[in-house]
Protein backbone atom coordinates (compact mmCIF):
# COMPACT_ATOMS: atom_id res chain seq x y z
CA UNK A 1 0.00 0.00 0.00
CA UNK A 2 1.43 3.48 -0.52
CA UNK A 3 2.53 5.46 1.99
CA UNK A 4 -0.37 8.30 1.71
CA UNK A 5 -3.27 5.67 1.42
CA UNK A 6 -1.73 4.05 4.30
CA UNK A 7 -0.92 6.54 6.96
CA UNK A 8 -5.04 8.08 5.70
CA UNK A 9 -5.97 4.49 6.25
CA UNK A 10 -4.93 3.94 9.78
CA UNK A 11 -6.10 8.03 10.46
CA UNK A 12 -9.70 6.48 9.36
CA UNK A 13 -9.61 3.73 11.63
CA UNK A 14 -7.85 5.53 14.32
CA UNK A 15 -11.20 7.55 14.64
CA UNK A 16 -13.25 4.42 14.67
CA UNK A 17 -10.65 2.80 17.74
CA UNK A 18 -11.94 6.33 19.67
CA UNK A 19 -15.81 6.02 19.34
CA UNK A 20 -15.04 2.25 20.22
CA UNK A 21 -13.52 3.70 23.94
CA UNK A 22 -16.12 6.71 24.55
CA UNK A 23 -18.96 4.38 23.39
CA UNK A 24 -17.41 0.81 25.39
CA UNK A 25 -15.92 2.68 28.58
CA UNK A 26 -19.37 4.90 29.44
CA UNK A 27 -20.36 1.41 30.99
CA UNK A 28 -18.00 2.37 33.97
CA UNK A 29 -20.33 5.34 34.68
CA UNK A 30 -23.72 3.35 33.34
CA UNK A 31 -23.76 0.88 36.32
CA UNK A 32 -23.83 2.90 39.04
CA UNK A 33 -25.90 5.47 36.97
CA UNK A 34 -28.66 3.06 35.55
CA UNK A 35 -28.61 1.54 39.22
CA UNK A 36 -29.96 4.67 41.08
CA UNK A 37 -32.20 6.09 38.16
CA UNK A 38 -33.64 2.55 36.98
CA UNK A 39 -33.97 2.24 41.36
CA UNK A 40 -32.88 -1.53 40.94
CA UNK A 41 -33.62 -3.45 43.77
CA UNK A 42 -30.52 -5.89 43.36
CA UNK A 43 -26.95 -4.22 42.94
CA UNK A 44 -26.41 -7.48 40.76
CA UNK A 45 -28.45 -6.30 37.95
CA UNK A 46 -26.59 -2.86 37.68
CA UNK A 47 -24.07 -5.49 36.11
CA UNK A 48 -26.29 -6.64 33.17
CA UNK A 49 -25.22 -3.19 32.17
CA UNK A 50 -21.67 -5.06 30.99
CA UNK A 51 -23.42 -8.61 30.15
CA UNK A 52 -25.94 -6.47 27.04
CA UNK A 53 -23.26 -4.74 26.01
CA UNK A 54 -21.02 -7.60 25.46
CA UNK A 55 -22.63 -10.48 25.02
CA UNK A 56 -24.01 -8.93 21.52
CA UNK A 57 -20.17 -9.37 20.72
CA UNK A 58 -20.73 -13.81 21.36
CA UNK A 59 -23.91 -13.70 19.45
CA UNK A 60 -23.36 -11.36 16.35
CA UNK A 61 -19.92 -11.67 16.07
CA UNK A 62 -20.46 -14.72 13.12
CA UNK A 63 -23.02 -12.76 10.73
CA UNK A 64 -20.88 -9.81 11.31
CA UNK A 65 -18.10 -12.32 9.25
CA UNK A 66 -20.62 -13.15 6.95
CA UNK A 67 -21.95 -9.73 6.36
CA UNK A 68 -18.15 -8.22 5.83
CA UNK A 69 -17.61 -10.60 3.00
CA UNK A 70 -20.72 -9.54 1.32
CA UNK A 71 -20.13 -5.82 1.83
CA UNK A 72 -16.63 -5.51 2.36
CA UNK A 73 -14.55 -4.01 4.90
CA UNK A 74 -14.97 -0.43 4.13
CA UNK A 75 -19.42 -0.54 3.84
CA UNK A 76 -19.25 -3.31 6.77
CA UNK A 77 -17.73 -0.26 9.25
CA UNK A 78 -20.78 2.50 7.51
CA UNK A 79 -23.49 -0.29 8.62
CA UNK A 80 -21.84 -0.92 12.08
CA UNK A 81 -21.83 2.53 12.96
CA UNK A 82 -25.29 3.15 11.73
CA UNK A 83 -26.01 0.28 14.43
CA UNK A 84 -24.69 1.85 16.98
CA UNK A 85 -26.63 5.15 16.29
CA UNK A 86 -29.78 3.62 16.91
CA UNK A 87 -28.72 1.42 19.50
CA UNK A 88 -27.74 5.70 21.15
CA UNK A 89 -31.14 6.66 20.50
CA UNK A 90 -32.78 4.16 22.26
CA UNK A 91 -31.73 5.11 25.47
CA UNK A 92 -34.03 8.34 24.91
CA UNK A 93 -37.42 6.50 25.54
CA UNK A 94 -35.51 4.63 28.08
CA UNK A 95 -34.86 7.54 30.20
CA UNK A 96 -38.20 9.14 29.49
CA UNK A 97 -39.79 5.80 30.75
CA UNK A 98 -36.52 5.11 33.18
CA UNK A 99 -36.98 1.50 31.42
CA UNK A 100 -34.00 -0.47 32.60
CA UNK A 101 -35.42 -3.18 30.03
CA UNK A 102 -35.04 -0.29 27.48
CA UNK A 103 -31.32 0.77 28.10
CA UNK A 104 -30.14 -2.71 28.44
CA UNK A 105 -31.83 -2.96 25.01
CA UNK A 106 -30.31 0.27 23.70
CA UNK A 107 -26.59 -1.75 24.57
CA UNK A 108 -27.24 -4.56 23.24
CA UNK A 109 -27.86 -2.54 19.96
CA UNK A 110 -24.91 -0.86 20.58
CA UNK A 111 -22.61 -3.86 21.17
CA UNK A 112 -24.58 -5.39 17.74
CA UNK A 113 -22.97 -2.36 15.76
CA UNK A 114 -19.13 -2.67 17.97
CA UNK A 115 -19.42 -6.38 16.93
CA UNK A 116 -19.63 -5.40 13.51
CA UNK A 117 -17.01 -2.82 13.59
CA UNK A 118 -14.50 -4.75 15.46
CA UNK A 119 -14.72 -7.83 13.05
CA UNK A 120 -13.56 -5.14 10.19
CA UNK A 121 -11.57 -3.20 11.75
CA UNK A 122 -9.14 -5.64 14.12
CA UNK A 123 -8.02 -7.41 11.10
CA UNK A 124 -7.41 -4.67 8.91
CA UNK A 125 -5.16 -3.12 11.49
CA UNK A 126 -3.30 -6.43 11.64
CA UNK A 127 -2.93 -7.04 7.88
CA UNK A 128 -2.37 -3.65 6.90
CA UNK A 129 0.81 -3.52 7.52
CA UNK A 130 3.97 -6.66 8.32
CA UNK A 131 2.55 -8.35 11.05
CA UNK A 132 5.68 -8.39 13.41
CA UNK A 133 4.49 -4.53 13.97
CA UNK A 134 1.21 -5.35 14.44
CA UNK A 135 0.98 -4.97 18.34
CA UNK A 136 2.63 -1.38 17.38
CA UNK A 137 -0.49 -0.41 15.22
CA UNK A 138 -3.11 -1.46 17.47
CA UNK A 139 -1.54 0.19 20.40
CA UNK A 140 -1.51 3.42 18.18
CA UNK A 141 -5.16 2.31 17.86
CA UNK A 142 -5.51 1.77 21.74
CA UNK A 143 -4.20 5.43 22.63
CA UNK A 144 -7.66 6.36 20.25
CA UNK A 145 -9.58 4.36 22.64
CA UNK A 146 -7.94 4.89 26.12
CA UNK A 147 -7.95 8.67 25.35
CA UNK A 148 -11.80 8.52 24.60
CA UNK A 149 -12.09 6.85 27.58
CA UNK A 150 -10.85 9.21 29.53
CA UNK A 151 -12.58 11.94 27.59
CA UNK A 152 -15.76 10.53 28.45
CA UNK A 153 -15.08 9.37 31.84
CA UNK A 154 -15.00 13.32 33.07
CA UNK A 155 -17.41 14.52 30.82
CA UNK A 156 -19.96 12.41 31.31
CA UNK A 157 -19.37 11.70 34.89
CA UNK A 158 -19.55 15.66 35.39
CA UNK A 159 -23.60 15.57 33.30
CA UNK A 160 -24.13 12.36 35.08
CA UNK A 161 -23.09 11.70 38.62
CA UNK A 162 -22.30 15.70 39.15
CA UNK A 163 -23.97 16.44 43.14
CA UNK A 164 -25.37 12.83 43.02
CA UNK A 165 -24.17 11.00 46.10
CA UNK A 166 -25.42 7.05 45.56
CA UNK A 167 -25.49 6.28 49.31
CA UNK A 168 -28.28 9.29 50.06
CA UNK A 169 -30.22 8.84 46.76
CA UNK A 170 -31.47 5.89 49.00
CA UNK A 171 -33.00 7.91 51.75
CA UNK A 172 -35.49 9.56 49.74
CA UNK A 173 -39.00 8.39 50.06
CA UNK A 174 -42.39 8.85 47.88
CA UNK A 175 -42.74 11.34 45.54
CA UNK A 176 -39.55 13.67 46.32
CA UNK A 177 -37.68 9.97 45.67
CA UNK A 178 -39.75 10.46 42.00
CA UNK A 179 -39.34 13.23 41.10
CA UNK A 180 -35.60 13.29 41.59
CA UNK A 181 -35.19 9.89 39.72
CA UNK A 182 -37.21 11.26 36.78
CA UNK A 183 -34.70 14.07 36.66
CA UNK A 184 -31.46 12.10 37.33
CA UNK A 185 -32.39 10.01 34.01
CA UNK A 186 -33.63 12.42 31.99
CA UNK A 187 -29.34 13.64 32.47
CA UNK A 188 -28.71 11.10 29.79
CA UNK A 189 -31.05 12.66 27.17
CA UNK A 190 -28.54 15.44 26.02
CA UNK A 191 -25.02 13.37 25.47
CA UNK A 192 -26.98 10.46 23.58
CA UNK A 193 -28.41 12.76 21.40
CA UNK A 194 -25.14 14.19 20.43
CA UNK A 195 -23.55 10.74 20.21
CA UNK A 196 -25.80 9.73 17.76
CA UNK A 197 -25.58 12.59 15.50
CA UNK A 198 -21.60 12.28 15.39
CA UNK A 199 -21.90 8.32 14.74
CA UNK A 200 -23.91 9.01 11.77
CA UNK A 201 -21.72 12.07 10.80
CA UNK A 202 -18.46 9.61 11.17
CA UNK A 203 -20.57 6.67 8.78
CA UNK A 204 -20.86 9.64 5.88
CA UNK A 205 -17.28 10.44 6.29
CA UNK A 206 -16.32 6.52 6.25
CA UNK A 207 -17.76 5.71 3.39
CA UNK A 208 -17.18 8.86 1.63
CA UNK A 209 -13.69 8.07 2.46
CA UNK A 210 -13.45 5.00 0.38
CA UNK A 211 -11.01 2.90 2.55
CA UNK A 212 -8.83 0.77 0.45
CA UNK A 213 -9.50 -2.93 0.71
CA UNK A 214 -7.38 -5.65 1.74
CA UNK A 215 -6.15 -8.88 0.96
CA UNK A 216 -5.99 -11.20 3.98
CA UNK A 217 -5.28 -14.40 1.77
CA UNK A 218 -1.65 -13.16 1.58
CA UNK A 219 -1.01 -13.45 5.09
CA UNK A 220 -1.86 -17.59 4.76
CA UNK A 221 0.76 -20.48 5.57
CA UNK A 222 1.79 -22.81 2.45
CA UNK A 223 -0.82 -25.00 3.22
CA UNK A 224 -3.71 -22.57 4.40
CA UNK A 225 -5.65 -23.41 0.89
CA UNK A 226 -6.66 -27.18 2.09
CA UNK A 227 -6.59 -26.38 5.82
CA UNK A 228 -9.83 -25.94 7.73
CA UNK A 229 -10.15 -23.43 10.59
CA UNK A 230 -10.04 -26.10 13.18
CA UNK A 231 -6.14 -26.66 12.10
CA UNK A 232 -4.79 -24.42 14.11
CA UNK A 233 -4.82 -24.76 17.67
CA UNK A 234 -2.95 -21.73 18.90
CA UNK A 235 -6.10 -19.65 17.48
CA UNK A 236 -8.56 -21.82 19.52
CA UNK A 237 -6.00 -20.65 22.51
CA UNK A 238 -6.01 -17.27 21.44
CA UNK A 239 -9.31 -16.85 21.73
CA UNK A 240 -10.10 -18.40 25.76
CA UNK A 241 -6.77 -16.01 26.09
CA UNK A 242 -8.85 -13.05 24.67
CA UNK A 243 -12.23 -14.14 26.43
CA UNK A 244 -10.21 -14.39 29.91
CA UNK A 245 -8.27 -11.10 29.32
CA UNK A 246 -11.43 -9.38 27.88
CA UNK A 247 -13.35 -10.53 31.01
CA UNK A 248 -10.06 -9.34 33.65
CA UNK A 249 -10.06 -5.68 31.63
CA UNK A 250 -13.74 -4.89 32.09
CA UNK A 251 -13.64 -6.42 35.83
CA UNK A 252 -10.58 -4.23 36.50
CA UNK A 253 -12.37 -0.64 35.08
CA UNK A 254 -16.13 -1.04 35.21
CA UNK A 255 -16.01 -2.56 38.90
CA UNK A 256 -13.81 -0.17 40.28
CA UNK A 257 -16.77 2.47 41.05
CA UNK A 258 -18.61 0.18 43.51
CA UNK A 259 -15.05 -0.96 44.95
CA UNK A 260 -14.02 2.89 45.62
CA UNK A 261 -17.30 3.89 46.53
CA UNK A 262 -16.97 1.22 49.29
CA UNK A 263 -14.12 2.20 50.65
CA UNK A 264 -14.52 4.76 53.51
CA UNK A 265 -11.30 7.19 52.51
CA UNK A 266 -12.04 7.91 48.92
CA UNK A 267 -14.65 10.60 48.50
CA UNK A 268 -17.88 10.31 46.20
CA UNK A 269 -16.38 13.26 44.00
CA UNK A 270 -13.20 11.14 43.06
CA UNK A 271 -15.37 7.59 42.92
CA UNK A 272 -17.12 8.47 40.58
CA UNK A 273 -14.73 9.37 38.14
CA UNK A 274 -12.45 6.96 39.58
CA UNK A 275 -12.40 5.34 36.09
CA UNK A 276 -10.13 8.05 34.06
CA UNK A 277 -6.90 6.95 36.27
CA UNK A 278 -7.55 3.39 34.66
CA UNK A 279 -7.49 5.20 31.22
CA UNK A 280 -4.92 7.29 32.19
CA UNK A 281 -2.66 3.99 32.48
CA UNK A 282 -3.85 2.26 29.73
CA UNK A 283 -2.67 5.34 27.89
CA UNK A 284 0.80 5.08 29.74
CA UNK A 285 0.83 1.20 28.08
CA UNK A 286 0.06 2.14 24.67
CA UNK A 287 2.44 4.72 24.47
CA UNK A 288 4.85 2.51 25.65
CA UNK A 289 3.68 -0.28 23.93
CA UNK A 290 4.33 2.34 20.24
CA UNK A 291 8.11 2.89 21.22
CA UNK A 292 9.48 -0.72 22.34
CA UNK A 293 7.16 -3.06 20.69
CA UNK A 294 8.75 -4.58 18.11
CA UNK A 295 12.38 -2.34 18.14
CA UNK A 296 13.18 -3.50 21.03
CA UNK A 297 10.86 -6.24 22.59
CA UNK A 298 9.04 -9.01 20.29
CA UNK A 299 5.33 -8.53 20.72
CA UNK A 300 5.18 -12.07 22.46
CA UNK A 301 7.65 -11.61 24.56
CA UNK A 302 5.93 -7.72 25.85
CA UNK A 303 2.61 -10.10 26.16
CA UNK A 304 5.13 -11.94 28.68
CA UNK A 305 5.96 -8.88 31.21
CA UNK A 306 2.07 -7.76 31.04
CA UNK A 307 0.72 -11.11 31.88
CA UNK A 308 3.13 -11.31 34.60
CA UNK A 309 2.68 -7.96 35.83
CA UNK A 310 -0.96 -8.66 36.15
CA UNK A 311 -0.55 -11.49 38.29
CA UNK A 312 1.75 -9.14 40.60
CA UNK A 313 -0.74 -6.75 40.66
CA UNK A 314 -3.46 -8.69 41.07
CA UNK A 315 -2.00 -10.63 44.43
CA UNK A 316 -1.13 -7.16 45.95
CA UNK A 317 -4.55 -6.10 45.31
CA UNK A 318 -5.95 -9.31 46.99
CA UNK A 319 -3.58 -8.95 50.19
CA UNK A 320 -3.79 -5.51 51.07
CA UNK A 321 -7.30 -3.43 51.90
CA UNK A 322 -8.18 -0.26 50.64
CA UNK A 323 -6.78 2.50 49.17
CA UNK A 324 -3.77 1.17 48.60
CA UNK A 325 -5.63 -2.44 46.93
CA UNK A 326 -7.67 -0.07 44.96
CA UNK A 327 -4.51 1.71 43.77
CA UNK A 328 -3.08 -1.71 42.48
CA UNK A 329 -6.61 -2.67 41.02
CA UNK A 330 -5.77 0.80 38.89
CA UNK A 331 -2.26 -0.32 38.05
CA UNK A 332 -4.05 -3.91 36.39
CA UNK A 333 -4.74 -1.37 33.06
CA UNK A 334 -0.87 -0.55 32.78
CA UNK A 335 -0.25 -4.08 32.55
CA UNK A 336 -3.62 -5.08 30.53
CA UNK A 337 -2.83 -2.40 27.71
CA UNK A 338 -0.61 -4.23 25.58
CA UNK A 339 -2.84 -7.68 25.98
CA UNK A 340 -5.00 -7.24 23.39
CA UNK A 341 -1.69 -5.45 20.94
CA UNK A 342 -0.72 -9.05 21.74
CA UNK A 343 -2.89 -11.86 21.52
CA UNK A 344 -4.77 -10.94 18.72
CA UNK A 345 -1.57 -10.90 16.14
CA UNK A 346 -0.21 -14.02 17.64
CA UNK A 347 -3.80 -15.47 17.27
CA UNK A 348 -4.16 -14.56 13.86
CA UNK A 349 -1.35 -14.86 12.17
CA UNK A 350 -0.98 -17.14 9.33
CA UNK A 351 -5.24 -17.89 8.93
CA UNK A 352 -5.25 -16.25 5.24
CA UNK A 353 -8.84 -16.96 3.85
CA UNK A 354 -9.97 -18.06 7.44
CA UNK A 355 -9.07 -14.54 8.85
CA UNK A 356 -12.38 -13.00 8.38
CA UNK A 357 -13.97 -15.64 10.08
CA UNK A 358 -11.02 -16.25 12.97
CA UNK A 359 -11.48 -12.31 13.41
CA UNK A 360 -15.13 -12.77 14.03
CA UNK A 361 -14.28 -15.78 16.74
CA UNK A 362 -11.64 -13.26 18.09
CA UNK A 363 -14.38 -10.89 18.79
CA UNK A 364 -16.59 -13.45 20.04
CA UNK A 365 -14.05 -13.95 22.91
CA UNK A 366 -15.21 -10.34 24.15
CA UNK A 367 -18.36 -11.95 25.55
CA UNK A 368 -15.72 -12.66 28.55
CA UNK A 369 -16.42 -8.87 29.27
CA UNK A 370 -20.18 -9.64 29.71
CA UNK A 371 -19.77 -12.82 31.62
CA UNK A 372 -16.87 -12.80 33.81
CA UNK A 373 -17.68 -9.31 35.65
CA UNK A 374 -20.97 -10.96 36.21
CA UNK A 375 -19.00 -13.84 37.75
CA UNK A 376 -17.32 -11.46 40.12
CA UNK A 377 -20.67 -9.70 41.28
CA UNK A 378 -21.69 -13.43 42.07
CA UNK A 379 -18.82 -14.11 43.92
CA UNK A 380 -18.78 -10.95 46.15
CA UNK A 381 -22.02 -12.23 47.18
CA UNK A 382 -21.63 -15.48 47.83
CA UNK A 383 -18.81 -13.94 49.95
CA UNK A 384 -20.76 -11.94 52.05
CA UNK A 385 -20.84 -8.55 49.77
CA UNK A 386 -16.96 -8.96 49.87
CA UNK A 387 -16.40 -6.88 46.52
CA UNK A 388 -12.49 -7.15 47.60
CA UNK A 389 -12.09 -10.80 47.84
CA UNK A 390 -13.68 -11.58 44.73
CA UNK A 391 -10.97 -10.13 42.94
CA UNK A 392 -9.34 -13.45 43.00
CA UNK A 393 -10.91 -14.30 40.66
CA UNK A 394 -8.10 -12.33 38.61
CA UNK A 395 -5.40 -15.08 38.85
CA UNK A 396 -7.17 -17.89 36.70
CA UNK A 397 -7.32 -15.74 34.20
CA UNK A 398 -3.71 -13.76 33.98
CA UNK A 399 -2.30 -17.59 34.31
CA UNK A 400 -3.85 -18.96 31.04
CA UNK A 401 -2.72 -15.36 29.26
CA UNK A 402 0.76 -15.92 30.79
CA UNK A 403 0.54 -19.96 29.25
CA UNK A 404 -0.77 -18.89 25.65
CA UNK A 405 2.26 -15.98 25.80
CA UNK A 406 4.50 -18.75 26.78
CA UNK A 407 3.62 -21.81 25.05
CA UNK A 408 0.05 -21.44 23.44
CA UNK A 409 0.57 -19.21 20.61
CA UNK A 410 2.94 -21.92 19.21
CA UNK A 411 1.10 -24.88 19.17
CA UNK A 412 0.24 -25.79 15.38
CA UNK A 413 1.42 -22.92 13.59
CA UNK A 414 3.88 -23.16 10.54
CA UNK A 415 7.05 -21.12 11.68
CA UNK A 416 8.57 -20.98 8.16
Amino acid sequence: MRKNNYIFSLTVIGLLYFVFGFITWLNNLLIPFLQTACDLPDPRLAYLVTFAFYISYFVMALPSSYILKRTGFAKGICWGLTVMALGSILFIPAARTRSYTLFLTGLFVQGTGLALLQTAVNPYVTILGPIESAAKRISIMGLFNKIAGIIGILSLSQVLLNNVNLNEVSLLQGAEKEIYLTNLANRIITPYIIITIGLLALAVMVYAARLPEIEPEKNADKDGETKSIFSYPYLWLGIAALFLYEGAEVMAIDTLVPYANSIADVPPAIGNRIGSFSMLCFTLGYCLGVAFVPKFISQRNALIVCACLSLLFSIAAIAFNGVVSLIFIILLSLSNSLMWPGIWPLAIDKLGRHTQTASALLIMAIVGGALIPFIYRALATALGNDLHMAYVLFLPCYLFILYFACRGCTIGKNQN
